[in-house]
């Protein structure tokens, strides 16, 4: 946390120094903090702060793909002049223990359209989850475990 803070200090340095608040300007000076951390990482002790990174932007390029991949799914059966899906309630297994885990599991299922996390077990072993389309049940459950679930394990190992 103490390098994340760090990092967040430089890429606003970065932008005082230019005068210019920006986002894109913030975007610019987060980038040039990353690559100030990364030249001194082992002075600093970060070199888990770069492994959390990768599996951070990782997790990020798989929501984005995702979210891409269920936009044009859902636009497909929103557009097909014949309504043949089936929406439904699954229940998920969880493998993910901690309430940050998944919670962010279940943000992203949300985010993602045509799927809504509707609650979590008391036991917090099954996550449900509505579907716009649940002909397939059990592929979907292999979806999100090998998918979300899994680089969200990833980023909190």
């Amino acid at each position: 946390m103490r390098i994340f803070t760090l990092h967040i200090v430089l890429s606003l340095a970065w932008a005082a120094i230019a005068g210019n608040f920006s986002l894109l300007n913030l975007a610019v000076g987060f980038v040039f903090g990353f690559l100030a951390i990364w030249l001194v990482r082992e002075q600093l002790g970060a070199p888990l702060y770069f492994r959390k990174s990768r599996k951070i932007i990782a997790l990020t390029l798989l929501f984005i793909y995702e979210l891409v991949l269920s936009t044009i799914k859902v636009a497909i059966l929103v557009i097909k002049p014949k309504l043949d899906f089936a929406p439904g309630i699954i229940a998920f297994p969880l493998t993910a223990k901690s309430d940050i885990e998944i919670t962010l599991l279940a943000n992203l299922i949300t985010l993602t359209p045509g799927t809504l996390s509707v609650d979590v077990s008391d036991d917090k072993k099954t996550l449900y989850v509505h579907a716009i389309d649940a002909t397939d049940p059990e592929a979907m459950i292999a979806d999100i475990a090998n998918g979300f679930e899994k680089k969200v394990m990833e980023v909190f190992d």
